[in-house]
């Protein structure tokens, strides 16, 4: 367990001292060690927390209490998920997590953050901050990422689907869900249903929400520009093909015409007189050739090669 006050910065306490001084506190543990000492919180919780790692955020407001979990997709590996849930009144707040990881967000926070006007507010404000800082950096490689993809198809360097933008498509998704969760969890703080907070520091929790919709409208640009990409690498694909099937039919469109010739001068007819003149196999030389040039200047200036 550990604990700390909510003053100039976040300043480390005891289990006995931490609510002596009517200071806004936040504490953190683990499930077990909620279990045995959710009493000494005082929270009259209506329903269980959340123990095991499920793929939603949100918060539920209970009689005197508001609780609920976070579900946080990893940064560098968005499949993967960070969950820890929460509990918090007036008084303070309360993660609950087996991992380090909302330790590390809290470590953050005070290693961070100096406040001239110290609140619990700005302290939730503060860690809904640090869980998505670094999200328009990632977005940004994100697109940084498409862009190359784009140049590639551009310069015909692409021979099937790429399928890093099934991977990008799929990041993009998950984090469309997270932001419309934080967006819910937003509002649900600033509606204030129990009246923890004090009505001036709700702007904090307008902030980050407005902030989260702004991220989520950039994801959302991310996922039409992998469906441009998507079209446009089956048009590429499809012109390549057409080109292909182009070449294919000139090639059979030249030797139609040879064809017919062989055919022809290969029937078991008796008399054929210009198969017994001396000049005819030049002749159809000559003709054989006549026949490619003429072709081939044909289908030039028609585009077709």
């Amino acid at each position: 367990m550990r604990f700390f006050q909510i003053k100039e910065t976040l300043t480390p306490s005891t289990k006995e001292e931490f609510r002596q001084s009517g200071v806004p506190y936040v504490a953190i543990l683990s499930f077990e060690e909620w279990r045995e000492n959710s009493s000494i919180f005082d929270m009259v919780i209506d329903m269980e927390l959340e123990t095991e790692d499920q793929r939603e955020t949100k918060a539920v407001v209970n009689s005197d209490s508001l609780t609920g979990c976070f579900s946080i997709p990893d940064r560098e590996q968005i499949t993967k998920r960070h969950f820890f849930s929460f509990a918090l009144d007036e008084k303070g707040i309360v993660l609950i997590d087996d991992s380090a990881y909302a330790s590390a967000l809290v470590e953050e926070v005070r290693r961070t953050r100096k406040w001239r006007f110290p609140c619990l507010e700005r302290f939730i404000y503060d860690l809904l901050e640090q869980i998505i800082h670094r999200d328009l950096k990632l977005l940004g490689m994100l697109e940084h990422q498409l862009g190359e993809t784009e140049n590639h198809i551009l310069k015909d360097q692409v021979d099937d689907y790429p399928p890093e933008l099934n991977q990008i498509r799929g990041d993009l998704i998950d984090l469309r869900v997270h932001y419309e969760q934080l967006i819910d969890l937003g509002q649900e703080l600033e509606e204030n249903e129990n009246g923890f907070f004090d009505v001036d520091n709700l702007r904090f929790f307008r902030l980050f929400t407005e902030r989260v919709i702004r991220l989520q409208d950039t994801v959302t640009s991310l996922k039409d520009y992998v469906v441009q990409l998507r079209d446009l690498v089956q048009s590429e694909l499809e012109v390549r093909q057409n080109k292909i099937m182009t070449l294919l039919t000139v090639i059979t469109s030249i030797f139609l015409p040879l064809t017919l010739i062989a055919g022809w001068y290969g029937m078991n007819f008796r008399y054929m007189p210009e198969l017994e003149w001396k000049i005819s196999y030049p002749i159809v030389i000559l003709i054989s050739i006549l026949i490619v040039v003429v072709c081939l200047i044909w289908f030039k200036k028609k585009k077709w090669l």
